[in-house]
């Protein structure tokens, strides 16, 4: 059974790596292609108005990173100001910077799913009203900050003044000859991991009219599961966004 791993490459690298430790063949075709904003000022500025937030919500570990690339020299992240993370992906990325552990809200490890949702009740009680909340999230192919608005609803009517700054850019991938090759392999019996609805626009614009009712999806989240289904995979299955999750699937289908 061949396993695509479809998140960004550097993030789908670690995953086909623990992937094959665990004996499966799994490899990487990456569907979202990640690049760093063309204007870095609002970043800066960003960093600028950092103390004087209640908090920053970083959306993914992406999002940390490229945040982090823009920090002046010699900055650290304000003791007053919390750092909020959606996963354990994001905290690991945010301790990776520099943040220390007890600034950072995140949902536990056992949660059943790492989103808003999920990191909204942890946070809440530290918001109000007149406080400002920086959302870090990635931007469209031109940079310009896009995404789900739901924790921004939360906390605008919780009283708070929400900021958003993009930090990278996500775009539609350039497929090689060979990762071409593996995908449309993929459309008749293989198993896509999908951890983004994007990433599956994606592989629907890069082959228009090919069927996938010959393939699995496996899905880190009911959205994604419903747009895996709009996209005629046969078989799509809901998993925790974790490799003991997503293990737990795969084995299922042997």
């Amino acid at each position: 059974m061949r396993v695509f791993v479809t998140r960004p490459e550097r993030e789908a690298r670690r995953w086909v790596d623990e992937l094959r430790l665990r004996g499966f063949d799994a490899l990487s075709v990456p569907l979202i292609a990640i690049a760093p904003v063309a204007d870095a000022a609002p970043l800066r500025g960003a960093w600028q108005g950092l103390p004087a937030c209640r908090a920053a919500m970083f959306v993914s570990g992406n999002a940390v990173r490229h945040f982090f690339a823009a920090a002046p020299a010699g900055a650290g992240w304000p003791v007053a100001t919390r750092a909020w993370a959606t996963g354990a992906g994001t905290l690991g990325a945010l301790v990776s910077a520099g943040v220390p552990r007890e600034c950072i809200d995140a949902p536990g490890a056992d949660a059943v799913q790492f989103d808003s949702e999920t990191l909204w009740p942890q946070v809440r009680q530290q918001v109000r009203a007149g406080d400002r909340v920086l959302i870090v999230r990635g931007g469209d192919a031109g940079g310009v900050a896009a995404g789900r608005d739901w924790l921004a609803r939360q906390l605008a009517a919780a009283g708070a003044v929400v900021e958003t700054v993009a930090s990278y850019r996500r775009a539609p991938p350039v497929l090689d000859g060979e990762q071409r090759a593996d995908a449309l392999a993929g459309a008749n019996g293989g198993v896509w991991l999908f951890s983004s609805s994007e990433a599956i626009g994606h592989l629907r614009g890069l082959f228009p009219g090919q069927s996938w009712q010959a393939a699995r999806a496996v899905a880190t989240h009911p959205r994604i599961a419903q747009a895996a289904r709009e996209a005629g995979f046969g078989v799509v299955c809901e998993s925790r966004p974790s490799v003991e999750g997503v293990t737990a699937v795969l084995e299922s289908f042997q």
